[in-house]
């Protein structure tokens, strides 16, 4: 499949992330000749265990993260960060780890946005909101390369996409920047052949950040 880098958006200090920004990158996109092709949605769920036995507790995971991708609607994925694991399960296992009830949801993420085709690039600009609410919580941009899904062989073409993408947007002075927080997928027993493993550990990595920025803003307000 297409390799992709997940950006997120890093405000700058002092400042936080708004919709007016998200319409900014939006219109960027398309100042470069993006055409817009339609929506897309992802969803990411952080779980934490149940625990009614706490002799049950180390050996359970502390938590980890569920998600579902567009482009695999029949699978689910889950990366337990903590155990550098990723896995690939049928979607119907939401079913049954409801019905266990050895885990539940403490937030769900909603990612959405547009997607646009640039030549050999796909590009998906959008924003994050918890379920249920329109809060803005970040702003992702997935930069998809269709060519080619070797991660050493396309590492090149997207740092120079990036760094054209970089300077594009910041002729617009707006007050922060994307970063790419690439994750070291070896650790996760994943090849250089690009999966949709790859995406799911990608996102859990922008989900940690995400909670990071929450607390650290929270550490500062109190």
């Amino acid at each position: 499949m297409p390799l992709k880098w997940v950006l997120q958006w890093q405000p700058n200090p002092g400042t936080t992330v708004n919709s007016q920004i998200l319409a900014e990158v939006s219109q960027c996109v398309e100042s470069i000749n993006g055409v817009k092709e339609g929506r897309w949605k992802a969803t990411l769920t952080y779980y934490k265990p149940i625990l009614r036995d706490q002799a049950m507790s180390p050996e359970m995971p502390r938590d980890f993260i569920g998600m579902s991708l567009p482009e695999q609607p029949s699978k689910y994925y889950f990366t337990l960060r903590t155990h550098r694991l990723v896995i690939e399960s049928d979607v119907s296992v939401q079913n049954i780890m409801e019905k266990l009830q050895s885990y539940k949801s403490r937030v769900a993420l909603i990612f959405e946005g547009f997607q646009y085709q640039l030549g050999d690039f796909q590009l998906r600009v959008g924003k994050v909101v918890p379920s249920h609410s329109e809060n803005l919580r970040g702003i992702v941009m997935e930069v998809e390369y269709l060519p080619i899904s070797s991660l050493e062989k396309s590492r090149q073409i997207m740092e120079d996409f990036i760094d054209i993408w970089q300077e594009a947007l910041s002729k617009r002075s707006l007050p922060g920047h994307f970063i790419h927080v690439g994750p070291n997928f070896s650790e996760f027993g994943l090849s250089d052949h690009y999966t949709s493993q790859h995406t799911a550990v990608q996102y859990a990595t922008v989900m940690a950040q995400l909670i990071a920025s929450a607390q650290a803003v929270s550490a500062v307000r109190n």
